[in-house]
């Protein structure tokens, strides 16, 4: 019987290294310039030898069009992060780090783990995505220069003020725009409308998950929980047992995920009696806060699933 192909590749601005396994051992390993034709030509091999799962590793953003390519070919191809690769070498004991030793490792990992593929961002949410990532600098820059204004006199107050109403007037220009985008496409603005029913979900958040969490809807309660952080884990040991805790998962839904639940616990019934009991029984607020956000994040996963608004899941 013949053995599934894997691969891995390691991508940098200027160059693909490409690793080939089967079985216990790297069939075959080559590095090509990173370049569409290039590209276009490795899709082709691809789909000769039709591998079973093909792992990219996230670069920072340079992996993006390989990936967009390899999925609209139809081609199975998962972005994993970076780290759970980097583990699996050191478990294996593979100390040493290079573009070559990155891509057998990664083909090693892909036939050992088979980690599950996942939604791959289409060329219209990424480009929400990346409106929303920018959003999100431009927020960071603005809190920075604000704290700069408060300690700041004369022509450097000036010119601090000046660049503050610079980034407020792109803030809103990037506001308007993920509007436009969401607004634009059916499924998005069908989504944002199920999100925006919940109180203390605002247009910020409901952009966030859209664009950052294309999973939502698709996975089960645990799934989503783990996938955005928000899921307690063991931490026993023989006799010890540990205090359970949150770890990994998406930071930056989390994150927005979290102000939606500092405002859900003040205006969302459901919410807040449930914060309300965790307060009673004890919990510490910061406890009572990530368990309300675990529930929240699937309450919204539920919604999106079913497509039924908050009034519906209420009663």
């Amino acid at each position: 019987m013949e053995q599934s192909l894997f691969a891995g590749i390691d991508v940098s601005e200027d160059r693909l290294d490409v690793a080939i396994n089967q079985g216990d051992e790297i069939l075959e390993f080559y590095s090509i310039p990173h370049t569409e034709d290039e590209i276009s030509h490795l899709i082709e091999k691809f789909q000769k030898t039709s591998p079973s799962l093909i792992i990219v590793e996230r670069s920072g953003g340079l992996e993006r069009s390989l990936v967009a390519c390899l999925a609209g070919a139809g081609l199975p191809v998962v972005a994993n992060n970076p780290r759970q690769v980097r583990d699996f070498a050191k478990a294996t004991g593979i100390l040493a780090k290079s573009d070559k030793i990155d891509a057998r490792t990664m083909a090693r990992f892909a036939a050992a783990v088979k980690p599950p593929q996942r939604p791959i961002k289409d060329a219209e949410r990424q480009q929400l995505a990346d409106r929303v990532a920018r959003r999100r600098q431009l927020v960071h820059m603005l809190a920075q220069e604000k704290n700069r204004l408060s300690r700041s006199l004369g022509p450097v107050r000036a010119d601090i003020q000046h660049h503050i109403s610079y980034l407020q007037e792109r803030l809103d220009k990037s506001n308007k725009d993920i509007d436009q985008i969401i607004k634009g496409t059916a499924l998005y603005h069908d989504t944002l409308e199920l999100l925006s029913s919940v109180p203390g979900i605002g247009p910020v958040t409901s952009a966030s998950l859209i664009a950052d969490c294309p999973e939502l809807g698709s996975l089960n309660r645990r799934q989503i929980a783990a996938l955005v952080g928000t899921a307690p884990f063991n931490r026993d040991s023989g006799k010890r047992s540990g205090t359970r805790c949150v770890w990994g998962g998406r930071r930056t839904v989390r994150a927005h995920l979290y102000m939606a639940t500092i405002s859900a616990i003040k205006c969302n019934h459901k919410i807040k009696s449930f914060y309300t009991r965790l307060i009673a029984a004890g919990k510490k607020p910061k406890v009572a806060i990530t368990a309300c956000m675990r529930k929240l994040i699937t309450i919204l996963n539920a919604m999106v699933k079913n497509q039924e608004p908050w009034q519906t899941s209420a009663a």
